[in-house]
């Protein structure tokens, strides 16, 4: 297997997605605004999901409100998450495989971030439901930065709270947004491509290694970083 692009053990840091590479839930997201648009009469497609993937719950939900003439969007966000939380306590929302492995691997190894797009209290509730929680140096929901994805304040709010340079930080992506925030924060980006929303290809270039599974995510990382203290 060859190494990541700087892969000498001088990365200091990793910062990971959560839907789409911790758990499996974008087909989830693509649901609850469907049914949301449908029972207010208004047809969500294929199209309209690309638009908002990558978006944060405010930027989605202010779409999604004028999208189907609901009344607001911060009703909007609320009746949407909601829907997510029921989801997950539904088991519905289930780490992929290779995610629980790839994050206790990499953290043993260095600090370790999320950068989601998903609100706060679903991001809190997923690393909860699956133990992850205690691996996370920092989470940082694109809803507490100016914008969300594409755009890198995310992916930079990250490496703040990490203590870290972001040309020091592996990201890893699954989504053309996320992708594009990653590699404009300035981080080396590990793809991990969704099959169902395939990235797009300028979104793809960006990133220093295109992943088959979480498995060689994992490899990638554990090559870059340093060896665990006392190993």
């Amino acid at each position: 297997m060859t190494q990541p692009e700087g892969a000498t053990g001088t990365h200091r840091a990793v910062v990971f997605d959560m839907d789409g590479v911790l758990v499996e839930s974008e087909h989830l997201w693509e649901r609850m605004w469907a049914e949301f648009a449908a029972a207010r009469g208004a047809t969500w497609t294929v199209e309209q999901t690309r638009q908002v993937q990558g978006m944060s719950a405010p930027e989605w939900s202010a779409f999604l409100a004028e999208f189907s003439g609901a009344e607001s969007a911060e009703r909007t966000e609320r009746l949407v998450v909601d829907g997510m939380i029921a989801a997950l306590d539904g088991g519905e929302i289930e780490l992929l495989g290779g995610a629980a492995r790839m994050v206790t691997d990499v953290a043993e190894r260095a600090p370790i971030a999320l950068a989601s797009s998903a609100p706060r209290r679903l991001i809190d509730a997923v690393l909860d439901r699956h133990g992850l929680t205690p691996h996370f140096t920092a989470t940082v929901s694109s809803a507490e930065v100016p914008k969300g994805k594409p755009n890198p304040d995310v992916y930079l709010a990250a490496a703040e709270q990490l203590g870290q340079d972001p040309q020091l930080c592996l990201a890893v992506e699954d989504s053309s947004n996320g992708l594009r925030a990653a590699a404009a924060a300035g981080m080396t980006v590990v793809a991990m491509p969704n099959s169902d929303y395939p990235p797009a290809q300028d979104a793809l270039d960006r990133a220093s290694h295109i992943a088959t599974d979480l498995d060689d995510v994992r490899c990638r990382l554990v090559a870059a970083l340093p060896e665990p203290v006392g190993s």
